[in-house]
């Protein structure tokens, strides 16, 4: 009789979520709890979802994360892992198609998010490139280099080829500080000043360069770092 009754609580809880889902009234943790139920169906999720939350701060983040780091985690397994990382493939195509069809300047929100959920869950700093048309649409996102928890690779060089090659009129920069550092360093600076001046000399505009820190985004630009 208890074990029925525990069933029968769990099932209603989970029909709880779901009309709360549909009323627009989860909080963060119940949202994420809502979506491990259909991946774990016969166990309580609210515990995970809380240490999830916890541990990453933040939905970026988590579905950022590697396979491997979700694994680490008591009570997700594979298939767990995957159904996640399915969830974040999904999104980050859905924000790619987004960007090759709207200009980024009137969506630049967007273009944040797109970028939160690319770097957010990254153990190692990487720099990526996004090379724009005439009309400031995503014609590709590229992975520069991939380096260590505080430094990544920047040849400013083969940008410019890889700007020739695709024809773009415009680039913005993106990468990552996995350690949380919320600044540009003055090597970040120092080479996108560089890289402005060299691309400049093709006429190639360095539209700006983002940072990903802390589950925020930060602009060159705004910061009036690219003067």
């Amino acid at each position: 009789m208890a074990k029925d009754k525990d069933t029968s609580y769990a099932a209603g809880h989970r029909e709880r979520l779901r009309e709360k889902f549909l009323q627009h009234k989860l909080m963060d943790y119940e949202i994420l709890e809502l979506l491990l139920t259909y991946a774990i169906p016969r166990r309580d999720v609210k515990p995970l979802a809380r240490q999830l939350m916890g541990k990453f701060q933040g939905a970026h983040q988590i579905l950022g994360a590697p396979m491997e780091e979700l694994e680490r985690i008591d009570g997700i397994k594979r298939n767990t892992a995957i159904f996640i990382k399915a969830i974040f493939e999904i999104m980050l195509l859905d924000y790619k198609n987004y960007l090759a069809k709207t200009p980024i300047f009137h969506e630049y929100k967007m273009l944040e998010d797109y970028c939160k959920l690319m770097l957010s869950g990254k153990t190692v700093e990487e720099f990526h490139v996004l090379y724009l048309d005439a009309d400031k649409r995503l014609i590709a996102d590229e992975t520069h280099s991939s380096g260590t928890s505080d430094w990544a690779a920047i040849y400013p060089r083969e940008i410019l080829k890889r700007g020739l090659a695709t024809n773009a009129n415009s680039v913005i920069l993106v990468h990552n500080h996995p350690t949380n550092a919320a600044m540009f360093s003055t090597e970040d600076i120092n080479a996108t000043k560089e890289l402005y001046s060299l691309l400049k000399s093709v006429n190639i505009n360095l539209f700006d360069h983002l940072l990903v820190a802390n589950g925020l985004v930060y602009s060159a630009k705004n910061m009036r770092l690219l003067d």
